[in-house]
């Protein structure tokens, strides 16, 4: 008995693990419980069994804190590694980057009569990728930036002999652009901008804008460029030349670009203001969002507005001053990606 006594004082004293000293003492209070009366067995084994708890709790408080002091080291070391990163961006040179959302779905019916069509074959896919690719200079910038939204759709009826079992287009966004300038303060830079957008599914470059003009850049903030270029024709391509007309007019863009933690976001508004006519002029406001949940795979969400009257006008078959220039809209949601 004097032995494991020994044993448990020293395993106590050399901070060996909770368990092993709780067994050691288990075995020391059941040889002193069977030495002693019925009183003070219960004495002594209540005593040691606070005095074991006691230990275990204690053995736990340690180890919580030295958790504690490991977590903050870990915390510095990141505040440490953010500063850097942050740095790192800030200095000259190309930055290239892109993220975007992935999504769809299958499914196949057959004789499922609760709904209209009880033999179909459907699904849809589609994604988006918002890219970029910036030389950023002391003296001069150069930004690059792709943005494009892509679905396809499905829904064959096996019943009907003459129904399509392919799969159709759905949404078709495509926009790329360029800006240069040259700075001539700390905040504003003299600018040139080419921007063209159109769909590439379906009827690619009919109609097709291409924006090209030149003015001044301003970045009040960092992640925020605004360009207003009150010097910009608008060219645009189609074949119906009744509707879809050239202009001279004033081009504004508006882009915001951020990435806080595991989220990444982006917006774009992109104006034209025809001198010539209202009729002529037009925007589009395109706004990326994702939230990062493994490495580089997460949950996206996009959504876009758009205002055209020239392409209302087109689609509804009417004169341009007829046209009724309701809002064009789409979203994506899915998951997302980033590279």
């Amino acid at each position: 008995m004097g032995k494991l006594v020994l044993q448990f004082l020293y395993l106590k004293r050399n901070n060996f693990s909770g368990d092993l000293i709780t067994k050691r003492c288990l075995k020391v209070i059941f040889v002193l419980i069977n030495k002693l009366n019925n009183m003070k067995k219960i004495l002594i084994f209540a005593v040691l069994l606070i005095s074991v708890l006691s230990l275990n709790a204690q053995t736990k408080e340690e180890l919580e804190t030295k958790k504690a002091e490991k977590q903050a080291e870990a915390n510095a070391a990141q505040a440490e590694a953010d500063k850097l990163q942050a740095q790192i961006d800030a200095l000259p040179g190309w930055k290239i980057g892109a993220f975007g959302t992935i999504g769809g779905n299958i499914s196949g019916f057959s004789k499922w009569y609760s709904q209209g069509i009880p033999n179909n074959n459907s699904g849809n896919i589609g994604f988006t990728l918002n890219g970029f690719a910036n030389l950023i200079e002391d003296k001069f910038f150069w930004r690059n930036s792709l943005n494009t939204n892509l679905a396809w759709v499905k829904l064959d009826n096996r019943d009907d002999n003459n129904d399509s079992d392919e799969f159709r287009e759905a949404t078709d966004v495509f926009n790329i652009s360029s800006l240069y300038g040259r700075n001539i303060a700390k905040n504003l830079a003299a600018s040139a901008l080419a921007e063209y957008r159109t769909t590439i599914l379906n009827n690619f470059n009919d109609p097709g804008y291409l924006d090209v003009g030149i003015g001044a850049t301003w970045t009040p903030i960092e992640n925020l460029i605004v360009v207003v270029h009150p010097l910009n024709y608008n060219f645009v391509f189609a074949d119906n030349d009744a509707v879809f007309e050239s202009s001279l007019g004033a081009k504004i863009v508006a882009d915001y670009t951020r990435q806080i933690g595991a989220i990444n976001f982006k917006t774009n508004l992109s104006a034209f203001q025809s001198y010539k006519s209202g009729d002529l002029s037009n925007w589009t406001w395109i706004n990326s969002f994702s939230y990062t949940l493994w490495k580089s795979i997460g949950v996206g969400f996009d959504f876009g507005l758009r205002s055209n009257k020239q392409e209302a006008a087109n689609f509804q078959g009417v004169a341009l001053e007829d046209a009724d220039n309701d809002l064009q809209s789409y979203w994506t949601l899915g998951l997302s990606y980033k590279f």
